[in-house]
């Protein structure tokens, strides 16, 4: 079976190869052939080590496909199922699921330390505790989520991971409202899907923030209102609130510099809604004093920041009605063996989302 392989940390380039085994199948288990995944900045932090991930691994944890076979124990699922890959499912038992905060999860995460694959020179891992750059994976029946059969494999791909997060950060986390002025900087996928979310929720203003033109040109595309690089921020901030600062701002970056600048963005009383998935050594500071004097909210948000499952429920229907674009964050194609030009295109800056078909 092909799949592609980092095989340390720091890695700069995937090596697809054709001896990998998908492993682990047995109860509560499902074998699913992958149709289609998308490339998240997430796999690339995860190769570069700002994000944590035993090597070696199988990158990828935005995926669709079919059911090939399901395990003792497994009810709602089948062979030949059309499902898409959920990388943080809910047990719904631990603390957080009881509390409604099925998002926070640690199930999922655990899965991450279990090998997915098998090389003949030993254990491979899947990112997340899944791997979608591959041709089959063996994953727990509660990350395998059914789909309707009008949803195309590479839509629902998207909403795995991407449409989810970015969605959800302005729906669920930050719940914009109607008229409010919002900033969105970092605008790849994830921030695009902030900017619609933010459009259906009826913000007035939305700028979108970032130093790639033909990213900022696709954000005008999807709902923003304005669209500018880092260094014009400050000036878009004075003219659209008179400098008093935006009533939202989504840091969908994941860098301590972007948070401060993000907060610097927000007005007093107003929320920073922090969507990038950062480094565990980069630390953002804040003084006391503006914390309490200034009362912005800092709201993180993991995965969207609601329920998962609702929040797939909910993008389809979006899309069904034409609310939201989905097919037009698909700015590039490539097969599994072009996989290190989707990772080039992602870190140029190039693509929003690049679909890796399989």
């Amino acid at each position: 079976m092909r799949a592609a392989v980092v095989h340390e940390i720091g890695q700069d380039k995937l090596e697809v190869l054709d001896d990998v085994e998908a492993v682990g199948f047995g109860p509560g288990k499902v074998r699913i052939r992958i149709r289609a995944t998308g490339l998240c900045h997430s796999d690339v932090s995860a190769m570069n080590g700002v994000l944590p991930q035993p090597a070696p691994f199988v990158p990828g944890h935005e995926g669709a496909g079919e059911i090939l076979d399901v395990g003792d124990g497994v009810s709602g699922l089948s062979a030949g199922d059309r499902v898409l890959m959920c990388w943080l499912p809910a047990c719904g038992a631990c603390a957080s699921c009881r509390r409604g905060q099925g998002h926070l999860c640690l199930a999922g995460f655990m899965n991450a330390g279990t090998p997915n694959f098998r090389r003949p020179g030993g254990d491979v891992f899947g990112f997340a505790g899944t791997g979608t750059f591959t041709e089959e994976v063996v994953v727990d029946a509660g990350c395998a989520v059914p789909i309707p059969d009008d949803v195309p494999f590479d839509i629902a791909a998207l909403i795995g991971c991407g449409v989810t997060t970015g969605l959800g950060a302005a729906i669920n986390t930050a719940k914009v409202e109607t008229g409010s002025s919002v900033a969105v900087i970092g605008c790849g996928g994830v921030g695009i899907s902030a900017i619609q979310g933010a459009k259906l929720r009826g913000a007035a203003q939305i700028v979108a923030v970032d130093p790639v033109a033909s990213r900022r040109e696709a954000a005008l595309r999807f709902g923003a209102t304005e669209a500018v690089e880092p260094e014009a921020l400050g000036d878009a901030k004075q003219r659209i609130t008179a400098g008093e600062g935006f009533d939202y701002v989504f840091e969908v970056v994941g860098k301590s510099a972007t948070t401060r600048t993000a907060y610097e963005t927000t007005r007093r009383g107003g929320t920073l809604c922090v969507v990038g998935a950062g480094a565990m050594d980069d630390h953002v500071r804040f003084n006391m004093f503006e914390l309490f004097f200034d009362e912005k909210r800092i709201l993180p948000s993991l995965y969207g920041g609601g329920d998962v499952l609702r929040s797939y429920e909910r993008a389809i229907a979006l899309w069904r009605a034409g609310r939201i674009d989905l097919a037009g964050l698909i700015t590039h194609r490539v097969p599994l063996a072009g996989i290190n030009d989707a990772v080039a295109q992602m870190r140029s800056g190039e693509a929003l989302r690049t679909c890796i078909e399989l």
